[in-house]
């Protein structure tokens, strides 16, 4: 082990370093509290800062792609929730303002085969041209 001599305590290692003069001066006044050593100090102020520097790689590594990443879902679900929406709206109104077609009428059960074709026909072509009704971009 580079820099630690030999000897091993319960479980700790031995190790020498070097701190500027202001730094042990301070290091020694903490150390003068009862209950506190050096050591602890030293032991808990290195553990603090390799947790915050271990951290700090993580959010720098990922943190901008998790925040668009977190910014996309959100988009996501605002347009889900719209179309939702959109979608109950219309059901609703069918429903109450277009009576149903007769059993007999023929005729009328082709038009809404014609239009439905037309409205999936429609969709389809939304979204191979990659446009939307309303402007908006539509990805295939």
């Amino acid at each position: 082990m580079s820099g630690a001599s030999a000897s091993v305590r319960s479980g700790q290692v031995r190790h020498q370093l070097f701190l500027p003069r202001d730094i042990s001066a301070r290091l020694g006044e903490l150390a003068r509290r009862p209950g506190v050593t050096r050591s602890s100090i030293l032991a808990e102020a290195l553990g603090a800062w390799l947790d915050r520097k271990g951290t700090s790689e993580l959010q720098d590594r990922f943190g901008a792609r998790l925040d668009r990443l977190t910014r996309a879902l959100s988009r996501i679900e605002r347009n889900s929730q719209i179309e939702i929406e959109i979608l109950a709206l219309l059901v609703r109104y069918l429903l109450t303002s277009v009576p149903p077609v007769a059993e007999n009428d023929d005729a009328a059960r082709a038009q809404g085969r014609d239009r439905f074709e037309w409205f999936t026909m429609k969709v389809a072509e939304a979204f191979r041209d990659g446009r939307g009704s309303f402007g908006i971009e539509v990805e295939p």
